[in-house]
């Protein structure tokens, strides 16, 4: 079994976020982080029985962690709760490999059966996250249109009412993108909103 050792504070991405992206490989490495972090932050870890190494590293207690690392890699679940901030990417499991989607860059997330289809300018990708859960974590930069589908507040070009079946309703326009969302009748208020700003 692989073993990665994880500075918890890294420029870009944290080594939390980092960790919880290797869950998503077929067979995820054991994690180890590096921390320097306060009191607080050392006990989240021992709470939730991730092996931490208190800077400056000492070797012996590197060899025991590594151990331990071994025998209980973090589960997924404990690596989400002790996160401190909103991922800044999303991770899509494809042939084998990885993607990094930076959050930056969606322009939807829109549910679909299992799976959340996660929109960019350039492509699509599928992830295994429920649509609500990351509404939870990104509310701030999203904004649900649909009951199946959330906006990025910042991707939002405009709106514009289209018939369908005879009724009028209201679509989101995009930048990036030609294809346009359907703004439910529950979700119209967003309409209003926006308009506001």
């Amino acid at each position: 079994m692989d073993v990665v050792l994880l500075d918890v504070r890294m420029p870009e991405m944290d080594g939390i976020e980092v960790a919880r992206h290797l869950q998503k490989l077929e067979r995820p490495p054991a994690v180890v982080f590096a921390t320097a972090y306060d009191e607080f932050a050392i006990r989240a870890f021992e709470v939730h029985a991730i092996d931490y190494l208190l800077k400056p590293i000492r070797l012996a207690r590197l060899k025991e962690a590594l151990v331990r690392a071994r025998s209980a890699p973090p589960r997924p679940g404990v690596l989400n709760e002790i996160a401190r901030a909103p991922r800044t990417h999303l991770s899509a499991q494809e042939r084998g490999k990885v993607h990094l989607i930076p959050i930056a860059e969606v322009l939807y997330l829109k549910a679909e059966l299992k799976y959340v289809t996660v929109r960019t300018a350039p492509r699509e990708h599928l992830i295994e996250e429920p649509l609500t859960q990351l509404e939870e974590e990104f509310g701030a930069r999203f904004v649900r249109v649909h009951r199946n589908c959330l906006v990025a507040r910042a991707a939002v070009r405009g709106f514009e009412r289209a018939m369908q079946d005879g009724e009028a309703h209201w679509e989101v326009l995009l930048n990036g993108v030609e294809e346009r969302i359907a703004v439910s009748r529950r979700q119209q208020h967003v309409v209003r909103e926006f308009g506001k700003t």
